[in-house]
């Protein structure tokens, strides 16, 4: 059966099997269950009033042409009722779809977002930006719809076509056969169309990903492209990105509409044959004419879940593909969980004989190296670009782990422990660059110190240099665009080093964090974060003024045969 299931749903080329999706799109919906179930009850609901209204129909008819007996205005009020009731279910339907349907799409966004940021850092990321968010976004999107509207609405469908089938058989046996029996011609049909409809579905949406990441860049980066002049350059990367997309799309699109205009052909076919079955039946008088109109109806509500079906295959061809996606991006493995081991005393950090290559690299970036960053030392990392200065940073901050040696945290008691995602908090980092968020100022501070009171917001300002906050109009409330937008280099780089401060760990890793400042206020700054031994700071800098401030040094050197670091 799962051989089958595979087969049908042409998966053979996922590096998932069909049970893997499966799993994960049934444990990634938890916590959106009942509302599916509501769908469900709704669209059933809906089923039964359809078929009401199909007797509600044929029995006003009669009525009206006297094969039967009964009140033409209660007939009549009947088929107002049942509108009505179609009407109510039709509004609860959306409301349910698309106000709850949007909190499901959050939540999982939220839940996969959370997973993405626990995972293991590779230092050289797989994905694009763009396309992560593109798959965070879209691919989220296809497999709520498939939650919130498909499922239930592919329920009702078998519903609506099993009680139709069921009707017709009660009034006509031979012709419901006749009918039915085009079922499995359709099961096969879809068998050929589904395995061609996922490639080109895999396509569209990988397509779809890289002008994403074609247009975030652009964005991203708009000042460079003004400077370089090379707007025509982005333009027209964009359009070659765009033209594979549509021309992905197109080829979709007719294999699609060929197909559905096959299946189409085939159901006319098939409603022909009802409707000159019904007449003949009627000229020959065993059949009436509301008989007649009920044999028409419950035909179209046996073709119409056949045309549905095919309307949901590509549905769930894209929530496959959709789910491939995303759990690629849970390939990576988690770090390590458990309670953040917090060290009350000076920390210090020890690197030991250690050796780490990314993983498509042939040489190692750090070899051999040993250090020691003693406890309430201040220290200066050298080295030309490429040496490896970014990967001793990731590795002081565990979030790479080295493939040969160790390095570890301890303190002045004695204490000493693996360095790990679990001790990571005891360690503050400061990146080159402006890393503020869009917010106010307020906010970047809060993410140093959540319950952080303005007198310490603006003690860590002070210390860092950052007095001009004070001057503003808002304050603490001045908004700042992305990137820190509206700021200067140097005061983003100021009110980072406060939210360092506010966040006061034992470690303090600073990589090239003065570089936008001017030489008096770096001066300034150095001496109020280094007036006390009670913090271990670390400095990855080419500035001399720096390093005159510091108690040893590390020089780093690209590695070369028996070429290991250096200390001074």
């Amino acid at each position: 059966m799962k051989d089958k299931l595979r087969q049908l749903l042409s998966l053979s080329e996922s590096k998932y099997s069909t049970a893997q999706m499966m799993h994960w799109l049934w444990i990634i919906w938890r916590g959106n269950r009942l509302q599916a179930l509501l769908n469900i009850l709704i669209d059933v609901a809906s089923v039964g009033l359809s078929l009401l209204q199909v007797w509600a129909v044929k029995h006003a008819i009669d009525v009206a042409a006297g094969s039967v007996e009964g009140n033409i205005y209660w007939a009549v009020a009947v088929m107002g009722i049942i509108a009505l009731a179609s009407f109510a279910l039709h509004i609860a339907s959306t409301w349910v779809k698309v106000i709850i349907g949007i909190k499901a799409q959050n939540r999982i966004q939220q839940t996969l977002l959370e997973r993405f940021l626990q995972t293991e850092w590779r230092g050289k990321e797989k994905y694009h930006s763009g396309d992560i968010i593109n798959r965070l976004k879209g691919d989220v999107n296809s497999v709520v719809t498939v939650f919130t509207e498909t499922i239930p609405g592919m329920i009702s469908t078998f519903t609506l076509f099993a009680g139709a089938a069921v009707y017709l058989f009660a009034l006509d046996a031979r012709l419901a056969l006749v009918i039915i029996c085009i079922t499995p011609l359709f099961l096969i049909f879809s068998k050929i169309y589904v395995r061609r409809m996922r490639k080109l579905t895999r396509r569209v949406l990988d397509s779809d990903s890289r002008v994403q990441s074609v247009l975030q860049e652009t964005v991203q980066h708009r000042m460079l492209i003004k400077t370089l002049e090379s707007n025509d350059e982005m333009v027209q990367r964009l359009e070659t990105s765009q033209s594979e997309l549509r021309q992905n799309i197109a080829k979709r699109t007719v294999f699609s509409t060929f197909s559905n205009i096959t299946v189409s052909l085939g159901f006319t076919v098939g409603y022909l044959i009802a409707f000159l079955w019904s007449a003949l039946r009627m000229s020959a008088g065993t059949l009436t004419f509301g008989g007649m109109t009920a044999f028409l109806q419950l035909v179209n509500r046996i073709q119409g879940p056949l045309r549905t079906l095919m309307r949901i295959i590509p549905i769930f061809v894209g929530v496959f593909t959709a789910a491939e996606r995303l759990m690629e991006l849970e390939d990576n493995p988690l770090e390590q969980k458990g309670e953040p081991h917090r060290f009350p005393n000076r920390c210090g950090l020890r690197v030991e004989n250690v050796d780490y290559a990314y993983d498509d690299g042939n040489r190692n970036i750090i070899e051999g190296l040993s250090f020691d960053f003693k406890p309430g030392t201040c220290t200066a990392i050298l080295g030309h670009t490429g040496a490896g200065k970014t990967t001793l940073i990731r590795l002081l901050l565990a979030l790479i782990h080295p493939q040969k040696g160790r390095v570890v945290i301890y303190d002045d008691e004695g204490h000493e422990e693996l360095l790990s995602p679990l001790t990571r908090c005891n360690i503050v980092y400061v990146p080159q660059g402006n890393t503020l968020m869009s917010g106010t100022i307020r906010d970047n501070l809060l993410l140093g110190k959540l319950d952080a009171t303005e007198e310490e917001m603006y003690d860590a300002l002070h210390r860092s240099c950052a007095d001009f906050v004070e001057q503003l109009p808002d304050k603490l409330d001045t908004q700042c665009a992305e990137a820190g937008g509206g700021l200067s280099e140097g005061q983003a780089q100021r009110i980072a080093i406060a939210r360092a401060l506010l966040r006061d760990r034992q470690v303090m890793l600073f990589d090239e964090a003065t570089s936008a400042l001017d030489p008096q206020t770096e001066q300034q700054l150095l001496s109020n974060i280094l007036s006390t031994k009670t913090k271990t700071i670390i400095f990855i800098t080419h500035r001399e003024a720096v390093t005159a401030y510091c108690d040893q040094q590390l020089r780093i050197y690209r590695t070369l045969p028996h070429a290991p670091a250096e200390s001074e």
